[in-house]
């Protein structure tokens, strides 16, 4: 039987700092100047709040106004690996941004159709200019980011998801635990500490009975 686990990458805290930190250096250097940072709900609201305030310290006497930081919802994944028919717009966007020039931030650019819908929502709302940047890209993606700092094709597993993604494989694979198993052994491979990994499974456990 051929190996169906997951290949798994796990970046630090410190790691993702480095990325926004390098990022922040393209945009500025870029010269793009947005009016509004836009974060894309869940996985983008971490590297959004990190990236607005890495790019407000480029002129801490400038009288440029500082960004505005919102967010949408927009859901695709329904399990690792797993997406639904087409992402959907949850949570819509709900302050004006006519003639605004928006940045779109998410955690990865996968398929790109999660990029590609919430552009063209901004777009709809009156941006007059959008630009993206997530922290990982993959190769097949069919909306390349603006800015991104690292190509994959391994599957991230972000510090703010380690209990989400957990579960996730528990629900995926409820009926094999040897392929859970293995799962739980590419993710301590990858990075997660294995007493983190038995803390959270203990956690998950009591909270089911």
């Amino acid at each position: 039987m051929a190996n169906t686990t997951t290949q798994y990458e796990i970046p630090t805290w410190n790691q993702i700092h480095k990325m926004l930190l390098n990022q922040a250096k393209k945009i500025q250097k870029n010269n793009y100047q947005p009016d509004i940072i836009i974060g894309i709900a869940q996985g983008g609201t971490i590297p959004t709040r990190i990236l607005t305030d890495l790019l407000q310290q480029k002129n801490p006497q400038t009288t440029t106004n500082t960004p505005i930081i919102t967010s949408i919802e927009i859901k695709f994944y329904k399990n690792i690996a797993q997406t639904n028919n087409k992402p959907t717009l949850k949570q819509p966007l709900t302050i004006p941004i006519n003639d605004k020039k928006i940045l779109i931030v998410d955690d990865i650019s996968d398929t790109g159709q999660t990029l590609k819908l919430a552009k063209q929502h901004l777009t709809e709302k009156g941006a007059i200019e959008t630009k993206t940047a997530t922290l990982y890209t993959k190769t097949t993606t069919q909306t390349p980011p603006d800015y991104a700092e690292k190509t994959t094709n391994k599957w991230i597993v972000f510090p703010w998801e380690i209990n989400e993604t957990i579960q996730n494989i528990l629900q995926k694979h409820k009926k094999d635990n040897q392929t859970t198993n293995n799962e739980f052994t590419q993710l301590v491979k990858a990075g997660i500490p294995k007493q983190l990994l038995k803390q959270t499974l203990k956690t998950i456990q009591e909270q089911q009975h």
